[in-house]
């Protein structure tokens, strides 16, 4: 329901970057992802690119922060580059945020609030990634945390009070909010809202050029629109798969061995017996004796242990030295030295005291050397193949750190290097429906972060397959250059200009229905072959059951009776006019329960709303100075200075 309302009434609803920080901040710690409290405010110094108050946000605090959340806009977009994340003003938000956070910090210093060592020690200490199996914190696992992100503890425990006292300020301003149940029931009323009115269509194919454009026209539509043809980095990865298969030079097992390893392992092939056992295990040795007097007396194990609560356990085809490990040597002796179908206790384990029934015995014959030589010499050939293949493994590993090729390890190991196509970083084929092959899965993230050329090893599968590669190309993320993708510039910018057309045509309309003219009247007149009119008759409510919104029926339902207005949906490339003739709104009953669902929804939102609109009024109560030269420079130097997108 809220985001029916969010898309009708163009309100705003939502915690914005205000909570979205604070929420961060927070949970920094228990989300593993220190480096991240780093988007809300620096740990650096550097050129100023603000100043808010008595605090400063530097060029490397932008440039950190930016940085960290490009990768968190990553995980959900993989092939997101730098100059695109500018591009949706990404670096605009980041710097924001950064002011906004200072701006708190500042007002919550000038009140007077105080944010104590002994509560950051407790908001570290209680984060369940830095403490260890016995729910204790783990010193060791903090430092390595910061040592792995570059981060010092001060700079760590300065965002984390500054978050605190963000947390202060914020909280009771958004708690308990409630919306009045007039302006709620207001609201709900809209649901019930029926409108009636016609609409016409102007799609940019009927206006569009049927010519190209000149060769400055077609410059200057490139260049105006160059983020649209930023291409991500793509790379081509060489790989090759080995496994024990591919080692050849291993020398046989010798009888000997297998002889060594058959004494070595008596134990396995001697004569021995696994028994199957129904066991009930009780607190006291009493209790074990009255559930043997039950049994004895005609009672099933199953149903004395139910009659008091308890359930028995099931223990299948195990040996008695399995057994002794898990209850106990006392109870392991105790059950193997009973009869098929005895009952077995009270004998005290490591749980309690055991009462068994012996539900079966096998008895499993010895097997001499004649027999088991063969099993011994495939398990002791496997073994030797798993060995030298770990060591092959360790060897490449140093081979590549001190440089060795992919070429000279694939001829060494006699296997064929494989080519993948372009590949971007989310693992599609670059510019078709493909996937990088499957074995390349495990290591596509990190293909993206390795240098051109160097090998590297990594497992393919299961400890048993090993895939070495390397990264041949390294296309970088940059602007598509225009002689490449002139036929894909020019149908834009034919339907840019036939938007802009349908546009003009639609105004035209708007005039004439508002001079007298009908709708389907004021479209005729246009020389332009269009499509008829569109009677309308919707309500909120299927809006909100179709899911079927958009600008054309956001602008049908704020408009006032009787009017006409124009609107431009890009995503369909269409402009419409849409005439509304009539709004029908049937009363609610007084206690209908769609009044108190929308106030309890409303509520949270004002609470929302509260928050963005204190944080607006910190921000003008503290001095706020922008440098837009030292952003400016942070951009270029993120962009790269060699990169001609978005300059």
């Amino acid at each position: 329901m809220i985001s029916f309302f969010r898309r009708f009434f163009q309100s705003k609803i939502g915690l914005g970057l205000t909570l979205l920080f604070l929420v961060l901040m927070g949970f920094a710690f228990a989300s593993s992802d220190v480096s991240n409290s780093a988007m809300f405010g620096g740990v650096a110094g550097g050129d100023r690119v603000a100043v808010v108050g008595d605090r400063t946000i530097s060029t490397a605090d932008l440039t950190s922060n930016v940085n960290s959340s490009m990768q968190q806009a990553r995980q959900d977009n993989p092939t997101l580059s730098m100059e695109g994340f500018i591009a949706q003003g990404g670096l605009t938000d980041v710097i924001q945020s950064m002011i906004s956070r200072a701006a708190i910090a500042e007002f919550g210093d000038m009140i007077g609030l105080r944010v104590g060592s002994a509560l950051v020690d407790s908001e570290i200490r209680s984060t369940p990634a830095l403490q260890n199996a016995a729910g204790e914190f783990d010193v060791n696992a903090f430092r390595a945390s910061l040592q792995q992100r570059g981060l010092s503890e001060s700079a760590v425990r300065d965002d984390l009070a500054l978050s605190l006292m963000a947390r202060q300020l914020l909280l009771p301003i958004a708690y308990e909010a409630r919306m009045p149940e007039r302006v709620a029931r207001t609201y709900a009323q809209l649901l019930n809202e029926t409108r009636v009115g016609r609409a016409a269509v102007f799609p940019a194919s009927a206006f569009a050029p049927a010519g190209e454009p000149t060769p400055a026209q077609l410059q200057d539509y490139y260049d105006s629109n160059r983020a649209q043809y930023i291409r991500p980095e793509r790379r081509t990865i060489r790989y090759a798969t080995f496994s024990a298969e591919n080692l050849n030079d291993i020398p046989p097992v010798t009888d000997a061995q297998v002889a060594a390893r058959y004494r070595a392992d008596a134990a396995l092939y001697r004569e021995r017996q696994q028994r199957s056992f129904t066991q009930l295990v009780v607190p006291t040795e009493a209790a074990a004796q009255a559930v043997i007097a039950e049994v004895r007396g005609g009672t099933t194990l199953e149903a004395s242990a139910q009659s008091k609560g308890l359930a028995v356990t099931q223990v299948e085809d195990v040996e008695q030295q399995a057994f002794a490990a898990t209850a106990s040597q006392a109870v392991a002796q105790a059950a193997f030295a009973g009869n098929d179908g005895a009952l077995v206790g009270p004998v005290r384990g490591s749980l309690g005291w055991y009462v068994l029934r012996v539900d079966g015995v096998t008895r499993i014959a010895a097997r001499p050397l004649a027999q088991a030589q063969s099993e011994i010499r495939e398990k002791l050939d496997t073994e030797r193949r798993t060995q030298a293949l770990g060591e092959l493994t360790e060897e490449l590993e140093e081979q590549f750190a001190r440089g060795r090729t992919l070429d000279e390890a694939a001829r060494d190991l006699g296997i064929e290097i494989q080519t993948t196509r372009p590949l971007l970083a989310s693992g599609q084929v670059y510019g078709a429906q493909e996937q990088a092959p499957a074995e390349l899965g495990r290591v596509l993230n990190f293909a993206f972060e390795v240098p051109e050329g160097q090998a590297n090893l990594d497992e393919a599968g299961n400890g048993e397959v090993f895939l070495i590669y390397d990264v041949a190309t390294i296309t970088r993320s940059a602007t598509a250059p225009l002689a490449e993708i002139r036929d894909t510039v020019i149908q834009q910018w034919r339907r840019d200009r036939g938007m802009a057309a349908a546009g003009q045509a639609a105004g035209r309309v708007m005039q004439r229905v508002e001079g007298g003219a009908s709708l389907a009247d004021a479209v005729a007149q246009e020389t332009a072959s269009l499509p008829a009119t569109q009677a309308l008759r919707i309500s909120r409510r299927q809006l909100q059951e179709l899911g079927q919104v958009t600008r054309a029926t956001i602008l049908f339902f704020s408009m006032a009776e009787g009017t006409v207005e124009r609107v431009a949906v890009q995503e369909q490339n269409q402009w419409f006019v849409v005439a509304l003739e009539d709004i029908e709104v049937p009363q609610l009953a007084a206690n209908d329960q769609l009044v108190e669902a929308t106030r309890t929804q409303l509520s949270q939102s004002l609470g929302n709303e509260y928050v963005e609109q204190f944080v607006a009024a910190v921000e003008n109560a503290v001095d706020v100075e922008r440098n837009d030269a030292g952003i400016d420079a942070v951009r270029q130097s993120l962009l790269g200075a060699n990169n001609p997108a978005l300059n």
